[in-house]
């Protein structure tokens, strides 16, 4: 075994006040990890059990171009997607261009002009203000004829009351239900709340198609949203967040029922062929290792979590959630009420990145959102959250969104070089 020294963190010029600091606070979580791990052995059992039920084989990693016709390894590919999540069928596509994407093409899918759209934890993440038309914009959802109404949560939990009156009397064709908290203040939902509120809309009526923007919640738990024993009727996610494994380049998937994804393939491509093309262009290996490994990166990022949330904590910063909280996404909010501690945070984490980390990451527009965003992001793939990120909106509270790591070594790294370009600024 190395014995830690100083020397051990010269070239990351990491303070022996940080190490300290770092590893007391990990020894702290030693009883959190343990169930991190334990929930990663489960979820790898049911990913190889699919591996093996669909008889994944080299045959698999074979490429399609143009139409994509006959491509064997993509329709693996969505077994082996539909079997984790415990779903009727599955799309899994290296044609979305990201998770936002494939929540626009599930949208656009379902929904017709007249229809109602009603999103009961308040509003969606900013990336969607134009998808929708809260943001006007001539290709929205409202400008189509959809309608789009909300309702708040009420103490981080859905508001049942309004939601029962609302579904009683009104015909709703979508109800949309985003897990992880966005920009947003509130805690993210859990899948016990969820299934309450499915509940009670099925209650009231059946014909009530639930939708789940699952992005940054795969693997943090033991089923997913469409599961039965949950109950919703598709979901979305992002292939270069969880699910991706950090190998993944890019993609996203929709999962639920059959005749859903199959309005959602006609919707991605085109009516009459849908599911039927979509060449692979040689990514199908890569999302088969992506989920393959997604289990035990989506521990790590959930450890890396944990760890910023108990040294924070110990700084005396309000941080949600808490150490030792129960988890439903991989994102650790930092709480900082001062702009620049958010942003020599955020310039810690990119320096600590593999992939520019001479970068000093400064504040800028971004398409989809209002506020000015700072981002670290040092990945290997573009925008991928599984690989060690912080971002956030220049607004108040200045609060730092920090996800992934793709292995826990490199995110206890990233934490001590973060923490320690904060406690020089203050």
């Amino acid at each position: 075994m190395v014995k830690e020294n100083d020397n051990m963190y010269n070239e990351l010029e990491i303070s022996r006040e940080v190490i300290d600091l770092v590893n007391r606070c990990e020894d702290a979580c030693k009883e959190e990890f343990k169930k991190i791990d334990d929930r990663a052995f489960n979820n790898s059992l049911k990913v190889l059990s699919s591996f093996h039920k669909n008889r994944i084989n080299e045959s698999h990693f074979n490429s399609t171009t143009g139409y994509g016709y006959n491509d064997l390894g993509r329709e693996a590919i969505e077994e082996v997607f539909k079997d984790v999540f415990g779903a009727e069928d599955a799309l899994v596509r290296n044609q979305f261009v990201s998770g936002s994407h494939a929540l626009n093409v599930c949208f656009f899918a379902l929904l017709r002009p007249g229809d109602v759209l009603l999103s009961v934890c308040g509003k969606p993440y900013d990336t969607m203000d134009e998808v929708i038309g809260i943001k006007e914009n001539a290709s929205s959802l409202i400008s189509f004829g959809v309608k789009y109404e909300q309702i708040d949560l009420v103490n981080d939990d859905f508001d049942y009351d309004k939601i029962r009156d609302f579904i009683t009397n009104n015909k709703v064709k979508v109800v949309e239900i985003q897990r992880s908290k966005g920009y947003s203040t509130r805690k993210s939902l859990s899948l016990d709340k969820v299934k309450k509120c499915i509940d009670l809309i099925k209650s009231i009526d059946e014909s009530v198609i639930v939708m789940v923007d699952n992005c940054y919640c795969e693997f943090v738990s033991d089923v997913e949203p469409v599961h039965p024993s949950i109950g919703a009727d598709i979901m979305v996610g992002s292939l270069i967040k969880n699910l991706g494994g950090g190998i993944a380049p890019n993609g996203a998937y929709i999962a639920g029922r059959s005749d859903l994804i199959d309005l959602c393939g006609e919707r991605l491509t085109l009516p009459g062929e849908g599911r039927e093309v979509g060449p692979t262009l040689g990514i199908n290996k890569q999302f088969l290792q992506g989920i393959y490994m997604a289990p035990t990166v989506v521990a790590s990022s959930l450890k890396t979590a944990v760890l910023a949330s108990k040294v924070l904590e110990e700084l005396g910063y309000d941080v949600e959630p808490k150490y030792n909280d129960e988890r439903v996404d991989i994102v650790q909010n930092i709480i900082f009420r001062d702009p620049k501690k958010l942003i020599e945070y955020t310039r810690g984490i990119q320096q600590a990145s593999a992939i520019d980390s001479m970068a000093i990451v400064e504040a800028s527009d971004m398409p989809g959102y209002d506020d000015k965003i700072i981002m670290a992001s040092g990945s290997f793939t573009q925008g991928s959250s599984i690989e060690l990120s912080c971002d956030g909106p220049m607004r108040e509270p200045y609060i730092a969104y920090m996800q992934g790591g793709l292995t826990y070594n490199y995110g206890k790294l990233g934490v001590m070089k973060a923490v320690e370009r904060l406690l020089k600024c203050e």
